[in-house]
């Protein structure tokens, strides 16, 4: 269960110092682009470090490290040398349901779902400063958020990724456009073909899991859908409100 409803936590106080928090919510306002991935990615089974520097340099913002399958010490080596590129690169490197394993690995954040910790619990374990995602899959779950730093809506489009959860169509999509009160990100079956719907449908953030990872060339489709997304917006995407950004 989520904590019971509170607004997302993006806005830092005024009166706060500059911090890691700070840093990584602005990186969150400013994110078009979000990789969900294993360690390795495409058909040559490319290490996610060997690949981070360039796959951000094409457009990605934010990757999150999804591996079900590597052990716990492949997961610790791989976050660590992901967080490090990521830092100098400008962009955010985020763990699945893990936050301990965020933390030991100098990650910028979390992502949760549904069924995993409270958001509350994630920064206990996490550290103050981590930023925690969560998925959302009604209007209900988008409303009440728990005092996640951004959300996850979708799935847009039915994934093998998600198997045995239908997709939710653009109507999700609308709805947050509306309510949402921080950072989110259309997710599910997106690709550069599809983008363009999702983000006429009021998204301003999209993440993607085979779109890049499955690709022949990763760097590549994160090129051409970054791309889509930029000349979506170019021609006249509706911007959702600044506070709900």
């Amino acid at each position: 269960m989520l904590e019971q409803a509170r607004p997302c936590q993006t806005q830092a106080m005024a009166s706060e110092p500059a911090s890691e928090r700070e840093r990584r919510r602005r990186a969150l306002r400013s994110a078009r682009l979000y990789l969900i991935c294993p360690c390795e990615l495409g058909p040559e089974r490319r290490a996610l470090p060997e690949l981070l520097s360039a796959l951000i340099e094409a457009g990605v913002d934010v990757v999150q490290l999804r591996d079900k399958e590597a052990a716990d010490e492949r997961l610790l080596a791989v976050a660590r040398q992901a967080a490090a590129a990521a830092r100098g690169a400008g962009a955010l490197l985020v763990i699945n349901d893990r936050p301990e394993l965020a933390r030991a690995a100098g990650a910028d954040g979390v992502h949760l779902g549904q069924d995993d910790l409270p958001v509350s619990e994630a920064r206990r374990i996490g550290g103050a400063d981590l930023v925690v995602g969560v998925s959302t899959h009604t209007p209900a779950q988008v409303d009440e958020v728990g005092g996640a730093d951004y959300i996850g809506v979708g799935p847009v489009h039915a994934t093998p990724t998600k198997p045995g959860r239908p997709g939710v169509g653009l109507g999700l999509v609308s709805h947050a456009a509306r309510v949402a009160s921080c950072p989110w990100f259309a997710i599910g079956g997106i690709d550069a073909a599809n983008v363009g719907a999702v983000l006429g449908a009021g998204a301003r953030r999209v993440a993607v899991v085979r779109a890049i990872a499955a690709a022949p060339d990763p760097v590549a489709a994160a090129r051409a859908l970054r791309t889509a997304i930029d000349q979506s917006s170019a021609h006249g995407t509706p911007a959702q409100p600044a506070a709900r950004a």
